[in-house]
């Protein structure tokens, strides 16, 4: 007997292959029809927060579609935080929830639709007749404006006999977006003539260029114009010409490659939002820069914009260098001036910190030497950001996933792993979170040694304290008591869920990371290193954060 269920399971797995959860009252059907009716992948997280999670960071690091599950009323509203990072992020996803019975609310239940749309989120609700092609209309939705969508299914509804499953339309996909009228296409051709008159031309890239598939062409500009390249911190690696690339715009650049961009007398954005960190609050160029942008954005995101094209990315480079071509621009030679390797090196920290803790850049130096090369990093949100955004370098950005960052939360780095690891399974995933978070995502420690096994590792920066609360308003002379956290043993627990863990309290101490490496992949554990660093060391872009809070 086919039910909504069944409708809901096989008419969704014709458009994912991995589905992330908890299972509960109110999804039961559904799980026990994808499993018995589909080739999808069922992966069981520990908290509901964490399905949605390894929905969003499967998707940042493949490309492809994933769902999530959970049943109704706390299942549901444990997923808010997640589902409001995935709106934040533009990460498209399907969760699939429980809900109220047609027949009205019980007394555990609560208004999910109001509070998906409260986070930004619309909610697609099945019923007896329609349940398999309001699946496709929510996958369209997701798709179509990069956003997660709940497909929520009513209690009573869920085992209703529905008859055979209907066959459905694929969702319809927008084509990328043209530049449209003559405005736009004056301000390609005003682009491509600044870039060609240009002494010191700068691409800077966020990570639109790369859902855009624009590297190759983004390459070509800058060949053309010699320009240097920079990225926000999720374009990281979309250039394919690492040579003559800053690194990270922003704060996690290094002095002496923003210096060089404060150079620059004409810069290009594409793809990139601009925010206050990637602009240094509005510093990161000098006055006289000209400055362009392409997004899809309806509107330029920064007032230092002054000229701004809506349009793929990919598709308006491409036009901007067929006009370079047309009017014959010579590359600048800037690239090829200056010294790129030394103005992107960072401070490889002093090994042991004034307070007898690590210090957390030459930890960061040393697992950048230590670290597998074809790896993917997934990063909880704190104050450690820094250290793996300015250490460590990435292949592409979908090698990257900064889970938390968009809605500002913590908490959500252990079920990230999971995400990651189904996504790339031939590669290494590397966590980097700091003790606070860690300790918030702690149910879903169990998920991430369980499904990467020996292809995961733990970064875990230990300085037992909130440490962006420390360094923002413990400076403020705010009392520090709520802003500490006891020292905790996170190697202690690893080994209890079956990892391997380290307590690294010298840099001598990765060394540890080395050996695990050596090891077949199918004969070593999870590995979580608990870094014992100091506090008293504050990342830079924290640094930037805190002289304009003050």
């Amino acid at each position: 007997m086919p039910t909504v269920s069944a409708h809901v399971a096989v008419t969704l797995a014709l458009h994912v292959d991995h589905v992330f959860g908890v299972m509960g009252n109110g999804n039961a059907y559904f799980l026990d029809a994808l499993g018995r009716q589909t080739g999808a992948r069922f992966t069981a997280v520990r908290h509901e927060a964490g399905a949605v999670v390894a929905a969003d960071t499967f998707h940042r690091t493949c490309g492809r579609l994933a769902a999530a599950t959970t049943t109704y009323g706390a299942g549901f509203t444990n997923t808010l935080t997640a589902l409001a990072e995935a709106v934040q992020a533009h990460v498209p996803l399907v969760l699939v929830v429980g809900d109220e019975p047609t027949s009205g609310p019980r007394p555990w239940d609560v208004d999910q639709i109001a509070m998906a749309s409260a986070v930004g989120a619309r909610t697609y609700t099945v019923g007896r007749a329609d349940a398999a092609a309001t699946t496709v209309i929510a996958v369209e939705q997701a798709l179509t404006y990069r956003v997660p969508t709940v497909l929520a299914i009513p209690y009573d509804v869920a085992t209703l006999d529905a008859g055979p499953v209907p066959e459905t339309l694929a969702p319809h996909l927008p084509a990328p977006l043209e530049p449209r009228g003559p405005f736009s296409h004056g301000v390609v051709r005003e682009i491509a003539a600044a870039l060609a008159s240009a002494q010191r031309p700068l691409l800077l890239a966020g990570r639109g260029a790369w859902v855009a598939d624009a590297g190759k062409v983004l390459g070509a500009l800058a060949d053309a114009t010699g320009a240097l390249t920079t990225t926000s911190a999720l374009g990281r690696g979309v250039f394919p010409r690492p040579e003559f690339d800053l690194g990270v715009a922003g704060g996690f650049g290094a002095d002496g490659a923003m210096a060089l961009v404060g150079e620059a007398d004409v810069a290009v954005v594409l793809g990139a939002s601009l925010n206050q960190f990637t602009m240094r609050f509005g510093r990161l160029f000098a006055p006289g820069t000209r400055i362009f942008q392409v997004d899809v954005a309806p509107a330029a995101t920064h007032p230092h914009v002054g000229g701004y094209v809506r349009g793929d990315v990919a598709v308006v480079a491409e036009a901007v260098h067929a006009e370079l071509l047309a009017l014959g621009a010579a590359p600048s030679g800037w690239r090829e001036s200056v010294d790129v390797a030394t103005a992107r090196r960072h401070h490889p920290g002093d090994g042991t910190a004034p307070d007898g803790r690590l210090d957390p850049r030459s930890a960061a130096a040393r697992l950048a030497e230590l670290l597998p090369e074809d790896r993917v990093v997934v990063s909880d949100g704190g104050h450690f950001l820094g250290w793996s955004n300015m250490y460590w370098p990435v292949a592409s950005p979908d090698r990257m996933a900064m889970v938390g960052t968009a809605f500002q939360a913590i908490g959500l780095g252990f079920p990230s792993v999971v995400g990651a690891a189904l996504a790339r399974p031939e590669a290494t995933v590397v966590l980097t979170t700091g003790d606070g978070g860690g300790l918030m995502a702690l149910s879903d420690l169990e998920s991430a040694v369980r499904v990467a096994g020996g292809r995961g590792i733990a970064v875990v920066w230990n300085d037992g304290a909130y440490g962006a609360e420390v360094h923002h308003y413990g400076r403020k002379g705010l009392a520090r008591e709520p802003m500490l956290i006891p020292d905790v043993d996170f190697a202690g627990l690893a080994t209890a869920m079956g990892a391997e863990g380290v307590a690294v309290r010298a840099v001598e101490d990765l060394d540890a990371l080395a050996a695990w490496s050596a090891r077949p992949v199918d004969e070593r554990p999870f590995l979580l290193l608990d870094l014992r660093i100091s506090g008293d060391v504050v990342a830079p872009f924290y640094e930037e954060i805190a002289s304009v809070s003050s």
